[in-house]
C-alpha cells in the first residue's frame, strides 16, 4: 500500500518556448519549490542579430529562479552543477533529448509533457501533424522519460477535439493551457505517491510527428481540397505553408497563413487563380481554396483585400 505521507519535492524544470512557460508558471502558482531552470542558450535573432533569451528564461528571471543554459548536456561541469541542486524530480516541457546521466538523476524520476495522445505523434511537431493529417482529436500526455524518444511509461493523458477551423497556432494555445494543468496534476500525483503508469503500445499504424522542413511546407495544388486546406492551417502561423505565384512575367514566393475551403465541382485547371478584387481563390481538386491572409516577399502578413489592392492579377495567373 502506498504511503499517504506527502513528499517534499525539489523540482528542476527544463524548457525553452512559451509552451513550456505556462507549465512553469502553473507550478510556481501552486507553490512548488523550483530549485533550478534549464533552458536553451541565448541565440542571435532578428536583423540586428542581437542575443535573444528564451521565453522560459525571461519568465524565470522575473521569479528570481536559478537558471542554467548548458550547450552540452553531457558536460561534466554541468552534470555536477545539476547534481548539486539536489532535485528529486525533473520536469521537461518542449526542451530536447536528455542523456541518461540527466534523466536518471532524480529519485522520483524525470517526466515530459508531450502535445499528443502518445504513442501517436511521437516526434518534434505533433501539433502541426495532427492538423495536417486531418485529425478530429488530439491531447496532451505526461510520461516518464527513458532512453528513447517519447516512448516512456504514460502517467496521465487528456483529450481535446480539433475543430475544422483551428490552425496550429490556435491548437498550440489550447494545448499549452491543458498541458500546464496536466503537469500540475502529474506533480500532485507524484507528491502524494499516487502514480500508476501504463506502457505505451507501439504499432505500424502510428503517426510520427517528423520535424518539418521548408520543402515540406510547399503546397502541392494537385492534392485534394481537404489535404491542401489542412496543410495550410496545420502550418499556420509557423512554419507557414508557401507557394509560388506566377503572374505574367513575375514569380513570387508567397506564404499562406489563413484560408477557407469551398467544395464544388468544376473543370478549371488546378492552381488557376480567380479574383474579384475582394476575394482570391485557387481551383483545386474538389473545389476552391480561398486565400485569406498572405505574406508577399519583403512585406508583412496582410489580409487578402490589402494584398489585392496592390497586386494586379493577369488572366493566366496561377499558383504552383
Amino acid at each position: 500500500m502506498k504511503s499517504a505521507k506527502k513528499r517534499e519535492l525539489r523540482i528542476v524544470f527544463m524548457g525553452t518556448p512559451e509552451f513550456a512557460t505556462a507549465s512553469l508558471a502553473r507550478l510556481i502558482e501552486e507553490g512548488y519549490r523550483i530549485v533550478g531552470v534549464i533552458t536553451a542558450p541565448d541565440k542571435p535573432a532578428g536583423r540586428g542579430r542581437k542575443l535573444q533569451q528564451s521565453d522560459v528564461k525571461r519568465f524565470a528571471i522575473t521569479k528570481g529562479l536559478k537558471i542554467m543554459q548548458p550547450t552540452n548536456l553531457k558536460d561534466e561541469t554541468f552534470l555536477s552543477q545539476l547534481k548539486a541542486l539536489n532535485a528529486n524530480l525533473q520536469i521537461v516541457v518542449a526542451f530536447r533529448m536528455l542523456p541518461k546521466a540527466v534523466w536518471a538523476m532524480p529519485v522520483f524520476g524525470t517526466f515530459n509533457l508531450h502535445a499528443s495522445l502518445l504513442p501517436d505523434y511521437r516526434g518534434a511537431a505533433p501539433i502541426n501533424w495532427a492538423i495536417i493529417n486531418g485529425e478530429s482529436q488530439t491531447g496532451v500526455t505526461t510520461f516518464f522519460i527513458d532512453d528513447k524518444i517519447d516512448t516512456g511509461e504514460i502517467i496521465l493523458q487528456e483529450k481535446v477535439a480539433i475543430t475544422e477551423e483551428e490552425t496550429a497556432g490556435m491548437l498550440h494555445d489550447k494545448l499549452m493551457e491543458m498541458g500546464a494543468e496536466l503537469v500540475h496534476k502529474t506533480v500532485r500525483a507524484i507528491e502524494h505517491d499516487q502514480v500508476e503508469t501504463k506502457l505505451q503500445q507501439g504499432g505500424p499504424q502510428l503517426n510520427i510527428a517528423h520535424k518539418i522542413y521548408k520543402d515540406t511546407c510547399r503546397i502541392d495544388w494537385t492534392m485534394s481540397l481537404n489535404t491542401i486546406y489542412n496543410k495550410i492551417r496545420g502550418m499556420s502561423p509557423y512554419p507557414t505553408a508557401w507557394t509560388k505565384l506566377l503572374n505574367g512575367d513575375e514569380e513570387l514566393m508567397v506564404k499562406v497563413y489563413l484560408a477557407r475551403k469551398e467544395r464544388k465541382e468544376h473543370q478549371w485547371p488546378l492552381g488557376k487563380l480567380f479574383s474579384d478584387k475582394k476575394e482570391l481563390k485557387v481551383a483545386v481538386d474538389g473545389g476552391f481554396i480561398y486565400l485569406l491572409e498572405l505574406q508577399l516577399p519583403g512585406r508583412k502578413k496582410m489580409k487578402i483585400q490589402d494584398v489585392l489592392n496592390g497586386l494586379t492579377l493577369h488572366e493566366d495567373a496561377k499558383v504552383c
